[in-house]
Formats: C-alpha cells, structure tokens, sequence
C-alpha cells in the first residue's frame, strides 16, 4: 500500500500536464479479494493527489464467488460506480473446464446482487468456443445474459496461450475446440443477437446499452493518455510507452529507491504512432479523419484510399465525411482487414 500511493504522488509531482482524472479501474487478477478498507485509501490517495472529475468512471472487476452482497455493498459505498464480474459461462460443465470456483447459479445472484445495492453500470465477461459448447450452448449463455440487469456484455473467443495447459491439452488431442469457421459463426450470432436485443457494439468484444460504454477502455481505444499503478502496469502518455517491473520484489525495490517501479520504457516513432492510432480507432468507435489529418496528414488515406474503397464495397467499412468504421462483417474480419492497410 505504502508503495501504491508512493507511486502515484510520483505521477501527481512530476506529471507536465495538469489534468483530470476521468477514470479509475481496478483491474484483474481479482482486486474485489482486497478489503474494501484498502481499496478506500487508493481512491483517497488519487483524490490527495489528482483533480478528479465529479463523474468520475470508477470501475472494480470481480468474480462470482469471491465477493459477497455486504462486501458490494461496501465498495458502492465507498465510490465504485461501475462493477465487472467475470462470469465467462452460465454452464456448470462450462465453469468446471475453466476451474472457476463459481456455479451458474452464484454468477446470477452475484449480478442480482449487484443491481440490488446500487449498482447501475454492471458489466459481465463471457466466453465462446469452449470445448463441447454448441451453439445452442453458447445460445442459452446469451439468452440468460440479457434477462440479468447488465449493461455491458464483453464477449471473447477462447485463447490458447502457449505453454498452458490447455493449449497442451488441446496439442494432445485430450479435448477439441471448434475450429476457425465455427468460432466466427459463434461471434457473428453472438453480434446479430445482442444488437438484436438493443446493445451496441463499440468495439471488437464489447456490446453496451446506449451511453454505458465503457469509457475507460475508451480511453485506449481512441488513444489517449492513462497512467498505471502497481506492478507490471502500463502507462502511456504523449507518445512515450513505458511499464512496471512485473516482480512485486522488484517493484517495492524501485518504488523505495526512486518513487516509481519503471522497468522499460519506448517513445514510439511517427509510423509506429499512426500505426497504432489507425488500428486501436477501428477496432473501436471508428477512425475520425478530421483527427488523423489535424495529428499526422491525410497522406495516410491517400495512400490507401484504393483499399479503403474495396472495404467498402465488399461490406466491410462505412465511410462519412467524418468518421471510417468497421460495419459488423468488418468487425468480424478485424485482424485481417488491418494487415492490409500500408504506412
């Protein structure tokens, strides 16, 4: 704790720009195992040292099983406006594959919860192309989703990470996942269903009820300065990336011996940044031409304006004078539309 709010004074001291804070987010691992007494001085902490916007984001992730009622309770009232359980399925099966301690039934109470103390910004993760899932598997998983009082659905294909015991498990041939064609028919009936039942999606995994995007994650998307605390976090402000030592003996090491725990650090180039700013913008809200020719040029989209003009025609961009943007065929084809565009 100590070294937690060593650090932000740091930020707050030597921090070229004064500006306000739009946004705080705890994220995972699983911050909600925290006392809540804990979290209350890190919020203080912030406020001590940062000006802090009245509508201020506030955001905590949980799981179902690690929290209870009192305990939300308790983080509502110390300031969490925004809650974000980690679900991942309403399947029994599909919770024992994912070692998660929760049942289906605790995900629905835990979000019940939620929504009975005060919370009305609640958003829940979910996951798709789980070994054995059918569509009508992952069907009854969104069906369930809607009918809870959430706002915001985040909705991801199942990752194999190298050197897990999954991927090894999958390497094996023990169990079997859907292959490339079933993963995007799962993603484009999960887009057509929940735009169907009133979300909007404003980014690649994320669907929100209007106005309850979250702004946070925003911030990433349309590139804009955030600051992170702790260890391995990450920062980035005016163009220059840098990241905390991952080792907590290392980050309490640093922090003692200089008020920080920077571990590295990288000023991107001009392409690097356009790159970035061109491929974070589509896989959000879209990309504003009148800001990529005010911050780079419109050589850009002269460069590729050939290509731009294919995406359009084949469905898969929406072009206005303002604003290009990923129709929902182009979200699905994110990744490959993207390695087409020159710098």
């Amino acid at each position: 704790m100590n070294a937690l709010k060593r650090e932000i004074k740091y930020y707050a001291e030597t921090s070229e720009d004064k500006f306000i804070v739009e946004t705080i987010f705890f994220g995972g691992g699983t911050p909600s195992l925290m006392e809540v007494s804990y979290i209350e001085e890190i919020l203080n902490s912030i406020s001590n040292s940062f000006a802090v916007s009245e509508d201020v984001e506030i955001t905590l992730e949980t799981n179902p099983g690690s929290v209870n009622r009192e305990k939300l309770s308790m983080f509502r009232q110390i300031g969490i406006n925004r809650i974000s359980i980690g679900v991942q399925s309403f399947d029994d099966n599909d919770l024992r594959f994912l070692t998660r301690i929760h049942t289906g039934n605790e995900a629905i109470k835990t979000v019940n919860d939620a929504e009975n103390i005060g919370f009305r910004n609640i958003s829940i993760d979910l996951i798709f192309n789980l070994p054995n899932q059918t569509k009508e598997k992952w069907r009854l998983n969104l069906e369930k989703a809607v009918t809870l009082p959430v706002q915001h659905i985040s909705a991801y294909s199942l990752i194999l990470e190298k050197g897990t015991i999954l991927n090894k498990m999958v390497l094996d041939g023990k169990i079997e996942i859907g292959d490339e064609s079933f993963d995007a028919d799962l993603y484009r009936f999960t887009q057509d269903f929940l735009i169907g039942k009133g979300f909007r999606q404003y980014e690649v995994s994320n669907f929100a009820l209007p106005e309850f995007e979250c702004k946070h994650n925003q911030q990433y998307w349309n590139y804009g300065d955030y600051i992170g605390i702790g260890t391995a976090a990450h920062s980035f402000v005016n163009n220059k990336r840098w990241w905390n030592y991952k080792s907590l003996t290392f980050y309490l090491k640093s922090v003692n011996e200089k008020e920080n725990s920077i571990a590295g650090s990288e000023i991107l180039t001009k392409v690097e940044t356009l790159e970035e700013f061109v491929m974070l913008a589509l896989r959000g809200g879209g990309l504003s031409i009148k800001r990529l020719e005010s911050e780079f040029s419109s050589e850009w989209l002269k460069l590729n304006n050939p290509k731009i003009i294919k995406f359009k025609k084949l469905g898969l961009l929406e072009i206005t004078p303002k604003n290009i943007k990923l129709t929902k065929q182009g979200y699905a084809l994110c990744d490959e539309i993207l390695t087409e565009f020159d710098y």
